[in-house]
């Protein structure tokens, strides 16, 4: 089925304060961002009319605009409102909603301090980032050329548009072989991520995943190692070697898109879609419904 290009979709998009058209949300094409990625957004899901953790993600989208060297004009109140409102326009329930910032196009060059701040939000449907057919027993995952930097050559702390571009050719590379995605080393040859989510892998009953000390420490990773805990599993945040891949028993991905996704390939290792994964998907579909009625500790 043919899919419609996203700059013709129906609507309304919040830009720099105002609810304009959706096909009038437009850029100039000698803004900083393209040219510089100069850009910092978010990823964002709304379940049931209510966006997931919506302060928590518009805070990141602040600091990551600090670690870049720019203040977004609107206040983390004023963003989340907007999202809100835009939620109600768009009349969906269930939703992506994607903020970004960017500089302008008041200066081109590498240096733009003078460059006016944008922002934007648009909002539209998504059901899943994997095929679900795929997800339920398990996607198979490539091994990437590409590394995560090191956070000295990059930085790294910060949801930035510039850290995605190996994360676009590493998933192009492994859709061309017929996988679903990509697992990163990082620079030092430890696991790190998929290209858009973060990795955990289950042993004789605990739960390890990489410390992300060099990638981003994903909204939905820290939620699902909440759900974790709550139902009294071990979570272990460590460095990973490759070659451990062969010991671990089930595997797993998290992101605001991926949700909670099991992995039954990765390169030359195999793992099982088991109880532990099964559960925290199940818990994690608890979590995002609105009033959901998960047991607190």
């Amino acid at each position: 089925m043919a899919t419609v290009p996203f700059d013709q979709l129906d609507g309304h998009i919040w830009l720099n304060g105002a609810f304009v058209p959706w096909a009038d949300a437009k850029v100039h094409v000698l803004s900083h961002g393209l040219h510089y990625a100069s850009a910092v957004f978010e990823g964002e899901r709304a379940y049931g009319g209510e966006i997931f953790k919506l302060t928590e993600h518009t805070e990141r989208l602040h600091e990551s605009a600090r670690i870049l060297g720019f203040e977004i004009p609107w206040s983390v109140a004023e963003i989340d409102d907007a999202c809100r409102e835009l939620l109600k326009m768009q009349r969906f329930r269930d939703a992506y909603v994607r903020p970004i910032a960017w500089r302008g196009s008041e200066q081109m060059g590498v240096s733009a301090q003078n460059n006016k701040i944008n922002a934007a939000i648009a909002i539209w449907q998504w059901p899943s980032y994997f095929d679900p057919a795929q997800k339920l027993k398990g996607i198979r995952l490539d091994m990437a050329q590409y590394r995560r930097p090191d956070p000295r050559t990059a930085p790294s702390k910060s949801k930035a548009a510039g850290l995605y571009m190996i994360c676009t050719l590493s998933k192009h590379a492994a859709e061309a072989k017929g996988y679903a995605d990509a697992l990163m080393l990082d620079w030092r040859g430890r696991v790190a991520e998929a290209t858009g989510a973060n990795v955990f892998f289950v042993q004789d009953g605990v739960i390890h995943t990489p410390d992300p000390d060099c990638f981003l420490d994903g909204i939905t990773r820290r939620t699902v190692i909440d759900l974790a805990k709550r139902r009294g599993y071990e979570v272990v945040e460590r460095e990973i070697m490759p070659e451990e891949m062969e010991g671990f028993e089930q595997c797993f991905l998290t992101g605001t898109a991926a949700e909670v996704t099991p992995v039954s390939e990765i390169g030359p290792y195999r793992f099982t879609v088991g109880e532990i994964a099964q559960n925290l998907m199940n818990d994690y579909t608890a979590e995002v419904t609105p009033n959901h009625a998960l047991a607190a500790e």
